[in-house]
């Protein structure tokens, strides 16, 4: 097709006054969910209003999905029975413990949203292009990684090509992201009264302690772009008993392979089983949520989606050494199917996880965001309905770039 740019830019011509009545729904939709926070896999306002919404603009909608009751899965295609692309768009919702919306999960919501009704517009209006449409309501992202078991459950079937955008404080295509495994370790000892006698007792604060001493040590011999962070969730019951029972959770990252992944969850693993074996305590350790993989970002979708910024006057910019990174489940869609997860600017300076990043989230600047990053992700998907080769080059080049990175 001819320069993307240049495509772009007729097709956001063409299409802009329906993206302008759009506008005020979208932003409503990210204040409301702003309004009503709602933490991992309790999303029930979030995942009502989102449906709805869907199924007022056209989309079969399936409320709840692998076990899910807060997860959806809406559905729309131009051409029934016909060998039609399909491109996957994410919504999170879910809001963090304490601060709301700190990570903006109510505009990457009012985003996928809107991304959805502006390439549903444009197959519409253009018939002889066929096209999917997949919207993925996917809850439990801080934590849960509830993703993955929509993933197993095929929700991925199908689908050609996967995109999310999630506000930041910088315009960036390719989001880095980091491995992550959550490490739920408990300790069990013997009560006894910390005075009168203390030598009658096995302490399990002191195992927790000593565990979070090893890893301190452990990382000096870690990967400097690793982490390993973590938080005593139960410190013992009372300080005139020596603590029977203490808790730890810990999160383990790795921008590295799956393989660098587990190697270092083991070796954090081993700094609680030596605690362990110090002090008489008996340890168990549990993994129960699944791990998040490394984002792998397609540079064939990328380098469209960059298109897209600048079509609606954003400027990406490039990852630069010392940028930090978090998490996500979306880089287990990554490692499924062609994905891009790019970022938006909400405003200068914002750090996630953050009250600031909260009250920005819900402030006048989201407004702008909102529009702009329906629009990036909307044109970002017609190009890949309109140009086949497109599609063909992103799958090509998933099949030949390595499932992990060292």
């Amino acid at each position: 097709m001819e320069n993307t740019r240049a495509w772009l830019q007729s097709i956001r011509d063409e299409i802009e006054p329906s993206m302008t009545e759009l506008d005020a729904e979208l932003v409503g939709v990210a204040a409301h969910l702003h309004a009503h926070p709602e933490t991992r896999f309790e999303e029930v306002e979030a995942s009502r209003l989102l449906t709805e919404r869907l199924r007022e603009h056209g989309f079969e909608v399936k409320r709840g999905f692998a076990g899910l009751d807060t997860a959806f899965v809406g559905r729309w295609e131009s051409s029934p029975g016909t060998d039609a692309p399909t491109i996957a768009i994410f919504c999170e919702y879910d809001a963090l413990e304490g601060i709301g919306h700190g990570c903006g999960h109510n505009i990457i919501a009012a985003c996928g949203l809107g991304a959805a009704i502006i390439a549903k517009t444009w197959l519409s209006q253009h018939p002889e292009t066929p096209g999917r449409l997949v919207v993925v309501g996917s809850p439990g992202e801080e934590g849960g990684a509830g993703k993955v078991p929509m993933i197993e459950a095929g929700v991925l079937d199908g689908v050609d090509a996967a995109m999310m955008i999630h506000p930041l404080f910088c315009d960036l295509v390719d989001m880095r992201s980091l491995g992550r495994s959550a490490l739920d370790i408990s300790f069990d000892g013997r009560a006894s009264h910390a005075s009168g006698s203390p030598h009658d007792g096995i302490n399990a604060l002191d195992a927790a302690t000593l565990t979070l001493t090893a890893i301190g040590l452990l990382r000096q011999q870690m990967r400097s772009d690793a982490r390993v962070h973590g938080i005593i969730s139960d410190g013992g019951q009372a300080p005139n008993i020596i603590p029977e029972h203490t808790a730890l959770r810990v999160f383990v990252r790795t921008p590295g392979s799956q393989e660098d992944l587990r190697s270092l969850t083991e070796r954090v693993s081993n700094c609680a089983r030596g605690a362990a074996l110090a002090t008489g305590c008996t340890v168990r350790i549990d993994e129960e949520t699944p791990a998040y993989l490394p984002m792998r970002q397609n540079r064939a979708l990328g380098e469209v989606a960059w298109h897209a910024f600048e079509t609606i006057g954003r400027t990406p910019i490039e990852p630069y050494a010392g940028m930090g990174a978090g998490s996500t489940d979306m880089g287990n869609v990554s490692l499924r199917v062609p994905s891009i997860h790019p970022v938006i600017r909400l405003g200068d300076g914002l750090n996630m996880h953050t009250r600031e990043f909260s009250e920005a989230a819900g402030g006048p600047e989201a407004a702008g965001t909102v529009r702009d990053g329906a629009r990036i992700l909307g044109l970002t998907a017609i190009r890949a309905f309109a140009d086949p080769a497109l599609l063909t080059q992103a799958r090509e080049e998933f099949q030949r770039t390595p499932a992990t990175r060292s």
